[in-house]
């Protein structure tokens, strides 16, 4: 996965008055304005409309995820197994991956319902983003802890954590992406995989 750059945060120091009182400085209200636009996110920030992707386009960005997560078959002797679960065990373990992600406040959460896709590498993908690589981790975190609680499940394989940017949890039939909101939108995995049945889901 390519690293994108994030800028520092800069501080401008502010100049000391000596004797003098400070200048009052108006609050910002910290209100949200809602639109119904559908070209917005909930937060009322516009999304910029991507250009459709080119069937070669297309075709590279989906080997480049396949090769994502297979990635652990270039490291490790095991293969990444196949599973079995009942419609119940499915619908629990996709439940409890989006009560982790509402548990620390995760934006946008969607989930891609990929059983008609031939070809496909899992049954669903769970997608969210988060407003800074802490937030990224701490999510990542929720996750992992209630899907333990709730099913007894662990993830087969977990990476991204050192950049904090994309973090990718594997259970076999689920796969959880947690992204920063810029690497969201520059993977963009719901145009990638168009054909699926996307739901949104309420924060």
């Amino acid at each position: 996965m390519p690293k994108i750059p994030v800028k520092k945060n800069t501080v401008k120091k502010s100049k000391v008055l000596i004797g003098k009182a400070k200048p009052k400085v108006a609050k910002k209200s910290t209100k949200l304005k809602l639109s119904s636009s559908k070209n917005t996110f909930p937060t009322g920030r516009k999304i910029t409309p991507k250009k459709p992707l080119s069937e070669k386009e297309r075709e590279q960005r989906e080997a480049n995820l396949i090769a994502n997560l297979e990635n652990k078959k270039k490291t490790s002797t095991v293969k990444r197994p196949k599973k079995s679960s009942t419609v119940k065990q499915t619908t629990s373990l996709l439940e409890a991956i989006i009560d982790g992600m509402k548990e620390r406040k995760a934006k946008n959460i969607t989930t891609l319902n990929l059983n008609q896709i031939e070809n496909r590498v899992t049954d669903y993908f769970v997608i969210c983003d988060a407003d800074s690589n802490t937030h990224v981790n701490s999510i990542a975190d929720s996750v992992e802890e209630i899907v333990t609680k709730s099913t007894s499940e662990k993830a087969f394989h977990i990476e991204g954590r050192q950049n904090g940017e994309w973090i990718l949890i594997d259970y076999i039939n689920i796969v959880v992406h947690v992204f920063l909101r810029e690497s969201r939108e520059h993977y963009n995995l719901e145009g990638l995989w168009g054909d699926a049945e996307i739901t949104h889901i309420k924060d």
